[in-house]
């Protein structure tokens, strides 16, 4: 084990607070060793450092730049297996609650009552022998596209997750984001072809962000739809970026943005309500966002880099809490929302199947 992970551990082991990272397309891995057990949140984001936030934004977690220890190593090939799974044990109870979800959902959009809803569930995971940095290492060759991360504090709990979404990227007053909608399970077919359903669930998304960032930015620039593979899955993708107004500050094109519709739904504030009231359960950190605040260590200049916490799971002991959502529009099928949200779920279990 090479001194980076030596130093995690070692401070994992402590129960400190740390985050260890790498981002979309990167091989470096960066660490932020908080060097206390305090809980720092987040009042004005003008803090500097690495945020970890709540779907509902009651919980903005920081671990602060100034209070830290960071460390800087790059990807090492490391061979392990992975051994393709297919879910046979199907959690039949699970399935009908996430359907009859769906299924309400898609009434609510019949009656007009928003347009789209994105509707999740959770699944557990007995882990016999668990180690986070070898997980964590298989996760960052698995998904090279992705922001891969391991993220700890004592009161808050240990998470890990491959998101492919971008928040929001944000350098002065020059901003970057994505819309990303629709899901197609990877085949051995070079090109994919999309429905409508989520065709039109993408200019949704696209369609909504562009409206709000409107309001902040002076100039909004989009490029066209394409489409980006995510490990075993693929998705639609398209690129915004623009100008801030003068007065605009980070916290209001946040505001702006989170939760998007691709983790919450449209209207934003309706689907939120339907989701809180239906869901019956609490996503905490799931569709929340993290990532790099005001950060200079990274880059040479003062920086944020801020991803949806997409693809993730909670370790809890023995057992791993995963987190999948599916976007539900009037042309949704319960049925293949749940195969959906089932071949989400392989994300993680890809990672923790493999040796």
């Amino acid at each position: 084990m090479n001194d980076f992970f030596s130093k995690i551990k070692k401070h994992y082991e402590k129960h400190l607070p740390f985050v260890m990272y790498s981002k979309p397309n990167s091989t470096s891995i960066f660490g932020l060793l908080q060097q206390n057990d305090a809980l720092h949140k987040i009042t004005n984001y003008k803090e500097k450092g690495f945020v970890f936030a709540s779907f509902d934004e009651k919980q903005l977690i920081l671990i602060p730049e100034n209070e830290s220890e960071i460390i800087t190593t790059e990807q090492e090939e490391i061979a392990f297996e992975t051994t393709e799974i297919e879910d046979v044990n199907v959690d039949e109870e699970a399935k009908v609650q996430y359907q009859d979800l769906v299924s309400k959902g898609i009434e609510a959009i019949k009656n007009e009552e928003f347009k789209k809803v994105v509707l999740s569930r959770s699944e557990k995971v007995n882990l016999a022998e668990f180690d986070f940095i070898a997980t964590f290492q298989h996760l960052i060759q698995l998904y090279p596209t992705t922001l891969s991360y391991c993220f700890f504090h004592p009161e808050v709990g240990f998470w890990m997750g491959a998101t492919p979404e971008q928040l929001l990227k944000a350098n002065g007053n020059v901003f970057e984001t994505t819309a990303l909608a629709g899901t197609q399970k990877a085949t051995s077919e070079v090109q994919i072809l999309w429905q409508q359903k989520e065709k039109d669930e993408q200019q949704y998304v696209t369609d909504f962000i562009v409206k709000r960032l409107r309001e902040v930015a002076v100039s909004v620039n989009v490029t066209e739809p394409y489409s980006l593979k995510a490990g075993s899955i693929w998705h639609i993708k398209t690129d915004i970026s623009g100008i801030l107004n003068d007065n605009s500050t980070l916290e209001d094109v946040i505001d702006t943005l989170h939760p998007t519709p691709a983790v919450c739904g449209l209207p934003k504030k309706k689907a939120k309500a339907f989701i809180i009231e239906n869901e019956n359960y609490d996503r905490t950190f799931y569709t929340g966002f993290l990532g790099e605040l005001n950060s200079s260590f990274a880059n040479n200049d003062i920086s944020s880099d801020l991803f949806v916490n997409l693809r993730s799971m909670q370790i809890q002991d023995d057992r791993a809490i995963l987190y999948m959502g599916c976007g539900i529009t009037k042309e949704s099928i319960p049925e293949q929302e749940w195969e959906e949200s089932v071949n989400k779920s392989m994300t993680m279990k890809r990672v923790l199947n493999s040796k």
